[in-house]
């Protein structure tokens, strides 16, 4: 069975499908990682008048197990175990950056968004092995698929932060 290219027909069939492509922003043919982790910021800077640490903190925690369902479902129904369409991944581990280093400038932001994406597409060190950590599964556990789409994000995510971190100390 060959690899099903999203459509925003196969986005609209289901919600997890609506979830996974990060609302369309997967849909992208290039550079879908890239332009879901745009719309996690837009989306957040959006959201930002109406939040408090609090309703983020409840947004980004309940993002990661829905971010689960919705990768694991689409996953399944595309036949893939980490299609790059699937960039709700980014959009939540995005959302966790910007949450824990505002309030910032545009620069600052800039520079989270640059180092993100670095460390997701190049996934050094511990990305690496968080991403390949899941790919070593049993075809029909299909129930790993979204962890193993979503951690990889997350250790990307947590290594920016360290920098952040490690910056603000210096």
């Amino acid at each position: 069975m060959l690899p099903l290219r999203p459509t925003a027909r196969f986005m609209l069939s289901h919600p997890a499908h609506l979830i996974a492509l990060g609302f369309g922003s997967g849909l992208s043919p290039k550079a879908p990682g890239t332009i879901g982790t745009l719309w996690a910021w837009l989306a957040f800077l959006a959201l930002q008048p109406v939040m408090n640490d609090l309703r983020w903190g409840l947004l980004i925690a309940a993002s990661l197990p829905l971010g689960w369902w919705a990768s694991t479902v689409t996953a399944r129904h595309m036949g893939v175990a980490d299609p790059g369409s699937i960039v709700w991944d980014e959009v939540a581990a995005f959302w966790l950056v910007l949450w824990l280093v505002m309030p910032a400038g545009l620069l600052a932001q800039l520079m989270a968004f640059g180092l993100f994406r670095l460390f997701d597409t190049l996934k050094p060190g511990p990305v690496g092995w968080a991403d390949r950590l899941f790919h070593e599964r049993p075809a029909n556990a299909w129930h790993l698929a979204g962890l193993g789409i979503m951690l990889d994000d997350l250790v990307a995510a947590f290594c920016v932060l360290l920098l952040f971190a490690a910056w603000r100390f210096w």
